[in-house]
């Protein structure tokens, strides 16, 4: 007998539509994806998550959208901005960048207040935040500083990577993060986790959901194995 159902797989992923070049009808089209393989959530452009909470209104896919990406340079105020314009937009949940920057020149107070400003926002709207670290130019060390902060702010979940840098989500940092961080705070595994065998690797190192946009092939190829098809 399995150790997962599909609706367990399924709700671990955000299928993500940020491709850049990605064309409305693209976009309409993998609302509909998400619907039909019935993920936890979509994460989308920003400008087109408006018609994206249209679409999966009444499902139990979530809309959600990025703040400050790819690269988390924005002022906080933007970053503000942002977060409330996507939160009137229909977002219940939010993909934010640190300042790498700042993170990088270990400039703590700035990071967490940058964090806790869009946090502050995104729980008054009774919404998530996810906050993401891009790992590939961080040591081990600001990582772990950053699982200690978001942790004490009570983000709900730690995420590896935009999956637009130079590198995405590896087991020695999932591990790492689930490590620093509180039980409450859950780990979100971006960036080439392209299989269903790759999904349930994270899945046993505590990750809780992953962002994909292979999900067609990751959910076809669970149902395969569970005899759905």
């Amino acid at each position: 007998m399995s150790s997962y159902t599909y609706q367990e797989i399924a709700k671990m992923i955000d299928h993500s539509l940020l491709n850049p070049v990605m064309t409305d009808r693209e976009l309409e089209e993998g609302c509909e994806i998400a619907l039909k393989y019935d993920v936890a959530s979509v994460c989308i452009k920003p400008y087109y998550l408006k018609r994206c909470a249209e679409i999966l209104k009444g499902s139990t896919v979530k809309a959600s959208t990025t703040i400050g990406f790819p690269h988390g340079g924005h002022t906080t105020s933007i970053k503000v901005a942002e977060a409330m314009q996507a939160l009137q937009d229909g977002g219940e949940e939010l993909d934010m960048v640190v300042n790498i920057g700042k993170v990088l020149s270990e400039d703590w107070a700035y990071v967490r207040q940058d964090i806790e400003a869009v946090l502050r926002v995104t729980h008054e709207a009774g919404a998530i935040l996810k906050v993401i670290f891009e790992n590939c130019y961080l040591q081990d060390a600001h990582k772990i500083t950053l699982c200690q902060i978001c942790g004490e702010l009570g983000v709900d979940f730690v995420k590896t990577s935009t999956g637009y840098g130079t590198g995405g989500a590896t087991l020695a940092d999932l591990k790492l993060m689930r490590q620093y961080s509180p039980p409450n705070v859950r780990i979100k595994a971006a960036g080439g986790v392209r299989t269903f065998d790759a999904l349930l690797e994270v899945r046993a190192v505590g990750v809780s959901r992953v962002g994909a946009s292979r999900t067609v092939e990751i959910l076809d190829e669970c149902k395969r194995r569970l005899g759905m098809l």
